[in-house]
């Protein structure tokens, strides 16, 4: 999630264990602090492995088996400015419930967090709300505001019930989506072998669906109105690309690692970018729910086989691209199904 609403989560779950009114304000505090600390995995780099960084984000800071040493990093680091006023252990509590949150959290969003690492590499991804979602947001804040200004632990519970709800509200229509799509793909005769249910940008209404099929990679919107019923939006298509038999003639090179660690990273959704056909990016996200047009991925050259692998970022939020979304997410019909 977005730093903000990572606090404010861990913020809650701090503040509704806290039984002392006199208290409540550093439990908020610490908890919102410490919720935010595993972010801090964005700071790892390498100048000379530009991978490196998308590995390391969401992976051991926001493991559960890390959050014990994250949350007392917290409680050390936040003890100098509240240590007259409470004790440590009871700092650390409130410390591990805020970090508890982080890692939590970020697997309920789509892009996959390494909750067991490091016993097993794979990254969870329950795809029930958007990384960002300004309601969800809107709606702890005023409720944690509240907690904060009467040092009332029942603010704080209403705030985690708030998320709670919304995410029982996610998994509805991830299911509603997912009914949708594969009877989309039934109809077309087609047979699928992995499947992946988004919600897009800010909202639980327009969902990208995104599946395998025969070497192809689909992509469609499924617009899941609660009362006005399934929008489905037909989108591209693009070829699969595997590591093992497309570039099999760089097998052994750096090159060839970083694709496959690539690949690994997008749980083998790649495709060619259709405006760059350098670029081999990760299928699951795109701007529109309906286009393969990746959002970031790494820039191949296969004349260079050695030198580290460049990570590129790829974003286009023009008129049309917004004006397109908005129809979706209206449920409108479009004129133009496919490109």
């Amino acid at each position: 999630m977005d730093p903000i609403t990572q606090g404010l989560v861990g913020a809650a779950a701090a503040g509704a264990a806290n039984t002392k009114k006199e208290l409540h304000k550093i439990a908020l505090t610490t908890g919102f602090v410490c919720a935010t600390l595993a972010d801090l995995d964005v700071l790892f780099r390498s100048a000379s492995d530009p991978l490196f960084a998308v590995e390391m984000h969401r992976q051991f800071t926001h493991s559960l088996l890390f959050t014990p040493a994250g949350a007392l990093i917290g409680a050390v680091l936040l003890w100098p400015f509240f240590r007259r006023k409470t004790s440590f252990l009871t700092l650390c509590l409130f410390a591990l419930l805020g970090y508890s949150t982080a890692g939590l959290l970020d697997a309920c969003t789509s892009y996959g967090t390494q909750l067991l690492w490091p016993f097993f590499d794979t990254r969870v991804a329950w795809n029930l709300i958007s990384v960002v979602d300004p309601l969800v947001t809107v709606g702890l804040g005023i409720l944690i505001a509240f907690s904060f200004i009467r040092k009332k632990r029942r603010w704080s519970i209403g705030a985690l019930v708030w998320l709670i709800l919304f995410l029982i509200g996610g998994y509805v229509q991830q299911q509603r989506v997912i009914n949708a799509g594969m009877q989309f793909v039934e109809s077309k005769n087609r047979t699928v072998d992995d499947y992946t249910a988004k919600p897009t940008i800010g909202n639980r209404l327009l969902w990208r669906f995104t599946y395998i099929s025969d070497g192809n990679i689909y992509s469609d919107g499924i617009r899941a109105g609660w009362f006005s019923g399934i929008n489905y939006y037909e989108g591209d298509s693009a070829p699969r690309i595997t590591p093992a038999t497309d570039f099999s003639e760089i097998e052994g090179t750096q090159k060839w690692r970083d694709i496959q660690r690539f690949e690994r990273l997008s749980d083998g959704y790649l495709a060619w970018h259709p405006r760059d056909k350098n670029v081999l990016g990760d299928a699951r996200y795109a701007m529109l729910p309906t286009r393969i047009e990746p959002l970031w991925g790494i820039r191949i050259d296969r004349s260079d086989t050695d030198s580290p692998t460049p990570f590129v970022n790829i974003r286009d939020a023009g008129p049309e691209v917004r004006n397109r979304f908005t129809d979706m997410l209206l449920g409108r019909e479009l004129t133009e199904q496919k490109r």
